[in-house]
């Protein structure tokens, strides 16, 4: 037996075992798991694994879209309808299905709204592509067709886009439409304000751009969302470092520091032998000497306020309040650079470059105190860079509070795009029905395979609007049917679902609406991710080849 066993040829995907009366058997490596796909069934698999995703999320489009609860780990919860936060917090074991996470962030990333509407396309597509396949159509001739169906529904939006003045009161409007399907729709009158006040503090008019770090998002639990406000300032998580420094300071001149106030120590490793009261106190003599040095050298320059990236022990901080110098303490990295950008300061090493052109400069800080709570932060306000501000959010619970910074993120994101590019089309779905249509008769003209797709992208729009309808508690297929026929007798292509029942599908007469950049930008990124799971036919994992 054993020499029938060493004669055996060599089986690398085979292990030879023995039962336990000694009889050899072998054993197939991944004998149990299911049989490997290929080619067009692999394709198969992929787009159902996405399609399953796109699924999860498409209750959450639009104004009158669900909520979702998320659970991780360890048992925190959020609730949100963000596209781009359910789907980070999901998790999926399916390669092709988390290229549609990847998906919702390039749309967070680029544009910051229309997270959720871009995976619903895709999906859309998706289901398309199965279809056609399904008929026998090759993978690479969808691709291409979806491809040049998607060029010309973007030329159909450059037609229809209007170019509205981007005014206060225009960007105000875009704000509210893009709050409408959030949890702070209640406020978004406030929340919408405080969005185009806070881009058109930062935005340079001349550039067309808006610099995001100068805008800093914070959030405190308490109160309600009512009692959110924009601050052209800095406001910091922090109080001062003595319970008996002064509450308010006005004109106040900044030492920006990354330094300790702590006396300096040897860069080897040491050892100090103690070994009478006299050398103690010269221990204690040196440390005071080293604090009051350090203490005068800010003095010296004049500065009235000490914002100090360290700590320091309580003999510094006792010397600081007996020469009348308040201070803040343990302030983090970002924070201390926004403090320097907002008040022109710089952020100094060491005590002895301290000098009084290295000062930053604001009109005045305070604490700000939350009720009977022994909560506190610090507010520094007018400052000399007025560009930098903060939103400040309240709310009755964190969650309420998390969900009002996506909100008012992408309330953030329109108002910027709307300044980079003040061209707009209308939401409702009516920018899909009228590039849907402009597909339709485009297939027409194509030849051979190429109208399947064509049709097969067309239908794939077709199912924002029937989402929305959906969700809106409206019949989809009859909304969507008049609506495309009045599109088609009217001539207008700013008609689309009344998800909120105010009486008219006109959007522009609503003013629903969307950035143009935003909206192509949707069209581009759910065509190349189609595109791109249909070229894959395989996943390989750690050399094993897998489906």
């Amino acid at each position: 037996m054993a020499q029938q066993m060493m004669e055996m040829p060599d089986m690398s995907n085979a292990i030879v075992a023995q039962d336990e009366m000694g009889r050899p058997f072998i054993i197939v490596r991944d004998q149990g798991n299911k049989k490997r796909v290929h080619g067009i069934e692999a394709k198969k698999t992929h787009i159902l694994a996405a399609r399953s995703v796109a699924s999860i999320i498409k209750s959450s489009l639009g104004p009158r879209g669900l909520d979702k609860i998320l659970i991780s780990p360890d048992g925190e919860i959020t609730i949100t309808n963000d596209g781009a936060t359910i789907l980070s917090q999901m998790e999926l074991d399916n390669e092709i299905a988390k290229l549609l996470v990847e998906l919702s962030k390039s749309q967070d990333d680029e544009i910051g709204d229309g997270t959720t509407g871009v995976v619903v396309l895709a999906g859309a597509l998706l289901d398309q592509a199965l279809e056609l396949i399904d008929k026998g159509i090759h993978p690479i001739k969808i691709a291409n067709g979806f491809d040049a169906a998607c060029k010309v529904a973007i030329d159909q939006l450059d037609k229809v886009s209007d170019d509205i003045e981007s005014n206060t009161e225009i960007l105000l409007r875009a704000a509210k439409t893009s709050l409408g399907s959030k949890i702070v729709s209640k406020s978004h009158d406030q929340f919408a304000k405080m969005a185009v006040d806070a881009v058109l503090s930062v935005a340079d008019k001349e550039r067309k751009d808006v610099d995001f770090e100068l805008i800093k998002v914070e959030g405190k639990v308490g109160g309600s969302l009512e009692d959110s406000k924009l601050i052209k300032g800095v406001i910091l998580d922090k109080d001062f470092s003595h319970p008996q420094m002064p509450k308010r300071i006005e004109d106040v001149k900044l030492a920006i520091l990354t330094c300790p106030f702590e006396p300096p120590k040897p860069k080897t490793k040491h050892k100090l032998d103690i070994s009478s009261v006299e050398e103690f106190k010269n221990l204690q003599d040196y440390e005071q000497n080293k604090f009051k040095e350090m203490v005068q050298q800010v003095k010296e320059s004049g500065a009235n306020l000490v914002i100090c990236q360290w700590g320091f022990d309580d003999e510094a901080n006792h010397l600081l309040l007996q020469n009348q110098l308040p201070a803040v303490r343990w302030v983090g990295g970002p924070e201390i650079e926004l403090i320097a950008i907002a008040t022109d300061g710089r952020i100094v090493p060491r005590f002895q470059d301290l000098s009084p052109e290295k000062l930053g400069k604001a009109g005045k800080v305070y604490e700000l105190e939350f009720g009977t709570t022994r909560d506190r932060m610090l507010v520094i306000e007018e400052c000399s860079n007025s560009r930098a501000v903060t939103c400040f959010l309240r709310g009755s619970n964190r969650m309420i509070v998390e969900e009002a910074k996506r909100a008012l993120h992408d309330s953030l994101c329109v108002v910027r795009n709307l300044i980079r590019d003040s061209r707009v089309v209308y939401g409702g779905g009516s920018a899909e029905i009228t590039s849907s249509l402009a597909v339709s008769e485009a297939a027409d003209k194509q030849q051979g395979i190429d109208q399947y797709a064509f049709r097969a992208f067309a239908n794939a729009l077709d199912t924002i609007p029937m989402t929305l309808a959906e969700n809106s508690g409206l019949d989809p297929i009859e909304t969507l049917t008049n609506i495309k026929s009045r599109h088609v007798k009217e001539q207008n292509s700013n008609l689309g679902v009344d998800c909120l029942g105010k009486g008219s599908n006109d959007m522009k007469d609503l003013f629903v609406v969307d950035p143009l950049i935003g909206k192509k930008q949707q069209l581009l990124l759910a065509t190349q991710l189609t595109r791109m799971i249909l070229k894959i036919n395989d996943v390989i994992i750690t050399g094993k080849d897998e489906y």
